[in-house]
Parts: structure tokens; sequence; C-alpha cells
């Protein structure tokens, strides 16, 4: 390995001693081999530590948090440390692709406008054998800007970034969860993001994980964070505002039926932000119109076409929506 290495891989842990050492072969499998591996321990209380000790291989650094600092500030301890031209994150219960190295460093290589670079993702359930559905995510930097005031644009633990660009967007530490959206919409607003559309990482879902076991401090940091961007935007808004518009992309996962009280407030809603936007121009055009227009769509699906088609032929939403309704069709109906 060279003193420095063209990529950093960062592989965050705590108590995943079960895990680790497949997160750690998967990248001592990559076929692109300059890079360093930095195993950053937050404090575990397990085996963790001793399963990292256990490799003879100089690329891998084994840091040591003195206490649990939370993943936050154990991420921004592992920006600060890389040596790396670039930075790869990788959750310490997932898999790379033995390519993903070669080629998320061939895209940020080959586009030197691009901040960061991410992939689809696949998933494994906790004993590491393959489902099925694939999360496929916007592609262009276009979407990804504009979509950051609905969800994350890439999945963390398939981020690659230019490590110096990413020092400048450290993570929130007060954040116990949502960090990571938070960090990559602050960088997407302006610097430019990619997904290649290829699943290069798969992702384990387990009981574990605190995104599974609270979805109420998930719900609450995703409404901060909007809460950032509406101010930004000049939008109006009360907290029923905010838990409304979490629902717009999740009222599909939690079975959530729109009333003609919710279709009201989505059409006046998604509107009010599309006239925000040409004035603050916060998000790009006509990505963002786009996006809203997809939502209007999915809200109006998901009441059921016959009570409010109404509604939506009636919205100039609905126009915004047209070019990308075979979108809709063919992400949202796959989403993992």
């Amino acid at each position: 390995m060279s003193q420095t290495p063209k990529v950093s891989v960062v592989i965050p842990n705590y108590n995943r001693e079960v895990y680790v050492r497949e997160a750690i072969d998967s990248i001592l499998a990559q076929s692109f081999t300059d890079y360093e591996l930095l195993v950053i321990d937050d404090g575990s209380s397990d085996g963790s530590c001793a399963a990292v000790m256990a490799y003879d291989d100089a690329r891998i650094r084994l840091i040591r948090n003195g206490r649990n600092l939370g993943i936050a500030a154990t991420r921004n301890a592992a920006v600060g440390l890389a040596r790396g031209e670039y930075l790869a994150f990788l959750d310490s219960d997932d898999r790379a692709r033995d390519d993903r190295l070669a080629k998320q460093t061939a895209f940020l290589d080959h586009h030197p406008d691009h901040g960061a670079v991410g992939s689809w993702v696949a998933w494994m359930d906790s004993d590491g054998r393959p489902q099925d559905k694939i999360k496929r995510l916007a592609t262009d930097a276009d979407t990804i800007a504009a979509e950051r005031l609905f969800c994350p644009g890439i999945a963390n633990s398939t981020a690659m970034a230019r490590t110096d660009t990413l020092r400048e967007f450290p993570h929130a530490e007060h954040m116990v969860v949502g960090s990571d959206y938070d960090m990559w919409a602050r960088f997407a607003a302006s610097h430019k993001i990619a997904n290649l559309p290829e699943c290069l990482v798969r992702c384990r879902r387990h009981g574990g994980r605190v995104t599974e076991r609270r979805a109420d401090l998930v719900k609450r940091a995703r409404c901060g964070i909007y809460r950032t961007q509406l101010d930004a935007l000049g939008v109006d808004f009360a907290d029923d505002d905010l838990e409304r518009h979490f629902l717009l992309r999740r009222m599909h996962r939690v079975g959530f039926t729109p009333d003609d009280a919710y279709v009201a407030w989505a059409g006046a809603w998604l509107a009010a932000l599309r006239v925000a936007n040409r004035r603050t121009r916060l998000y790009p055009e006509p990505a963002f119109s786009q996006i809203l227009g997809l939502f209007w769509a999915k809200t109006c699906r998901q009441a059921g076409w016959a009570r409010s088609w109404r509604a939506f032929l009636g919205s100039s939403l609905s126009l915004a929506a047209a070019p990308g309704l075979l979108k809709l069709a063919w992400r949202e109906g796959r989403r993992g």
C-alpha cells in the first residue's frame, strides 16, 4: 500500500462482531487494491476489536474511540483520519461487491465536476441471504439535488466522495439518527452527486438497526431536516405540515390511504413548494417540479383514482408529473 492511497474505506463499528468480518472481507476481495481500510470502533463491548485485529493486512487500520461517541462523531473522526483522495463508506453489517471501488473510482476520475457517487442497493437478511428487492435511486445530479427535500439521494453505505470536499460537510453530532441524510442534503446543495445504476453494495436488514427499532427517532430527525430546508425555501409551515410532508414518501410503506382532506392539503402544499422554488431557486428545475408532480400523482393514486382523478387533473402539478409517470411506476413500485 502506498503512503497516500487512492481510496480510504471507512467502516464504523459498534458491537457488530457477528457481521464486521463479512464487511472487511468484502473490501479485502476488491479488484481495486490501492486503498486503506479504516475500521473505527465506537467503544464496542463485544469481540469486534479482536475480530479486526485477527487480520494480518497492512492496509487495515483499527482506530478505537475511548468511549461510545455515536455514529456521527465516529464518521467525522474517520473523515479526519483518512489519507486517500477519495473516501468510501461501508456500514459494518453490509457487504460490498468486489468491483465497487474500481467502478466508483473510475467514475470520479472521469467526472471531475462530481463530488460523490453512490449506487443502487441490494438487500440481504440477517443471515446474509440475498433478498429480491432493489432500492433504485435516482442516477443524475439534478434529480438527486431536487429530491433532498423528501429523501436522501444517496445511500451512505454505497457512497464514495472526494475526501477534501467531504471535510466541508461534517456530520451533525447531536443527531442520533439521520446525520447521513442531513450531511448529504447539505452536500448536494452545492456539489453534484450521481448514483451508478447497479447494486454495488448489499445492505443487511436485521432487528439491531436503529432505523428498524426506533421509527419515532427517524421521523423526528427527518422532520428536523425538512424544517431546515423549508426555512431556506421561505415556506410558512406548521408542525402538522412537517408530519404530512413526512407521509408523502412513506404512505405506501405504512399503508396510509389519504382522505379528501389530505389530498387537498397535498395539492396546496406541493403547489406552494413549486412557487417558493421559482422565487428562491433552491432546487434545480425542471427536476424539482417533476418530483413535486410525481408526489402529487403518488398521493392521488394512493387515495384511489376513482376518488381523486378530478383533483389530479385540476391541478397544474399534473402537467409537471407527466414526464415522470413512467419513472414513478418503475422506481416507486420497486423500492425496497
